[in-house]
């Protein structure tokens, strides 16, 4: 079994036709995902670099890191983002996550693919090892609406019905790992994006004596 298989089982880079289609303004969507100048930001699952490219044009003099199981996606990423200096690759594990990047980051991005994560908490305890504190971890969902429902360029698309997350889902399972919501962004016409923020100890132990 591949480190993509056992990762995102339910995840494959769809054809850029109908990525564009469904994404065609990227730039827009990193915007509204609170990604800023100067961050340093670590693309979880690059795929072909849609989204790095996006960042790397919003981010300036920070840094991207494009972060992928699939070498030959890191290669099509490493072309589409040519040029970008601020842009670097890495293959690997993404539980390894904090040992690969070897420095905190101030934002990590997983979009399209948490869906089809297996270990959602123990992965998001992994990006929370490799954040700064108060360093932020974005997810992009599909909306759970029927897979019937969301079509784009007049078929079906995105993930089966019944692994699409509501934000509450989302939220169950990334809190545990040391995560408060910070905000919720809609992504038409069927994505959200939800931020959270890296809690310190005392706000963790202030969430816990609540709870």
């Amino acid at each position: 079994m591949t480190l993509q298989d056992r990762l995102f089982p339910a995840t494959i880079m769809p054809d850029q036709d109908w990525w564009h289609a469904l994404w065609p303004d990227p730039d827009g969507v990193v915007k509204a995902l609170h990604i800023e100048s100067g961050m340093t930001v670590v693309d979880l699952g690059c795929g072909d670099g849609y989204f790095t490219a996006a960042i790397a044009r919003r981010i300036g003099p920070g840094r991207v890191i494009g972060f992928d199981l699939d070498p030959a996606m890191l290669e099509q990423a490493k072309a589409y983002c040519s040029g970008m200096a601020n842009c670097d690759w890495l293959l690997g594990d993404a539980m390894e996550l904090s040992r690969l990047i070897g420095a905190p980051a101030d934002y990590v991005l997983i979009a399209n693919t948490f869906h089809g994560v297996p270990g959602k908490t123990a992965l998001a305890r992994a990006i929370a090892a490799v954040l700064r504190p108060g360093g932020r971890f974005a997810i992009v969902n599909w909306h759970p609406i029927a897979r019937e429902q969301t079509p784009v360029l007049g078929q079906p698309r995105g993930p089966r019905t019944e692994l699409r997350m509501s934000t509450e889902q989302t939220q169950a399972v990334i809190e545990p790992a040391g995560f408060g919501l910070e905000a919720l962004v809609e992504l038409p016409p069927y994505h959200y994006g939800a931020i959270f923020r890296k809690l310190s100890a005392t706000e963790m132990s202030a969430e816990v004596k609540r709870g």
